[in-house]
């Protein structure tokens, strides 16, 4: 399944990129995808047309967008760095804005069940946009390092959280204080290391991978 490019516009007035991938057939609903710090790259490409693939409508807006348009890269230490420049530079100063018009585009598109989820630096953009943004039904983030910054902040939705226990950039007690903090909120840990969903990293785990996905999937269905 082939997605394509779109154009999304927030409150603000800022124009956004986005990949739009949509299902064969009437759609279970939407599904907004917050990137890795690598872009909308080929990988998270994949993982829309995947979802695609279940029965989504899904939209990855490109969130680098208002420091460098088109911006996507690997995985090497200076493609890393390159990408680092860019979070630190946005962090989640606009993450409000421009997941709420992806979540606005599916809703204008007759989605009445709009989902949420993100990995890495996207795991946090889907904490962040369980908390802030409206109309999201469900919300799944993938080992968000900086979810426990936002820690004092609490999910309108309900929310699901997926992290690795060889994750060094993400210590088990902050794991433990998101738990404590909202017990509501289901937290899943792996013997995987972060970005472990990831097949195009050294630390993919395909077990880890496919269950996260399984019980992703089966978070959406049963979010009421």
């Amino acid at each position: 399944m082939d997605g394509s490019w779109i154009k999304l516009r927030g409150a603000d007035g800022f124009s956004l990129d986005a990949y739009h991938a949509a299902p064969h057939g009437a759609a279970k609903g939407g599904l907004v995808v917050a990137m890795e710090i690598f872009g909308v790259n080929a990988h998270i490409r994949d993982v829309c047309d995947h979802f695609a693939n279940d029965g989504y409508e899904v939209v990855a807006p490109a969130l680098y967008d208002r420091a460098q348009r088109n911006f996507e890269t690997g995985y090497t230490p200076d493609d890393i760095a390159r990408a680092r420049k860019h979070t630190e530079a946005l962090m989640y100063a606009y993450t409000q804005n421009d997941m709420q018009a992806a979540i606005d585009f599916s809703r204008a598109r007759g989605q009445a069940r709009v989902h949420v989820t993100g990995y890495c630096y996207g795991g946090s953009v889907a904490w962040v946009t369980a908390c802030r943004c409206s109309g999201v039904t469900s919300a799944v983030g993938y080992y968000g390092r900086h979810t426990i910054e936002f820690v004092s902040e609490t999910p309108r939705c309900p929310t699901m959280l997926h992290f690795g226990r060889r994750d060094a950039s993400i210590p088990l007690d902050w794991v433990e204080t998101i738990r404590k903090q909202h017990p509501n909120v289901i937290v899943h840990l792996y013997d995987a290391d972060h970005g472990f969903n990831s097949d195009r990293r050294q630390v993919y785990d395909p077990g880890a991978a496919e269950l996260a996905r399984v019980r992703t999937l089966a978070f959406f269905e049963a979010a009421p």
